[in-house]
């Protein structure tokens, strides 16, 4: 099973919220999902990030691949950084 953090759409139209979600990849953007992340709300100013980072670097070790939006986020936040260090050493 192929692993991908992403995420996931909410909110009424032109009012997005997204989740960040850890999900098999072959299911549907807003369908079923392995665990909550955090969420991110882009009409902020700035936009707004909260984001379990423990669990965050627990899955991008075990081998979950984010996607790029979801990799800027985790990148904003810090937790790629600390994950590509602990990868390193």
């Amino acid at each position: 099973m192929a692993v991908r953090i992403r995420l996931s759409r909410f909110g009424k139209k032109k009012s997005p919220f997204y989740r960040l979600v850890v999900a098999d990849s072959h299911s549907p953007r807003d369908g079923r999902f392995i665990e909550l992340l955090g969420t991110y709300n882009p009409m902020t100013d700035p936009a707004e990030i909260s984001l379990d980072e423990d669990r965050a670097l627990y899955w991008l070790g075990v081998g979950a691949q984010p996607s790029e939006t979801a990799r800027s986020i985790l990148k904003k936040r810090g937790v790629w950084e600390k994950f590509e260090s602990a990868k390193k050493g």
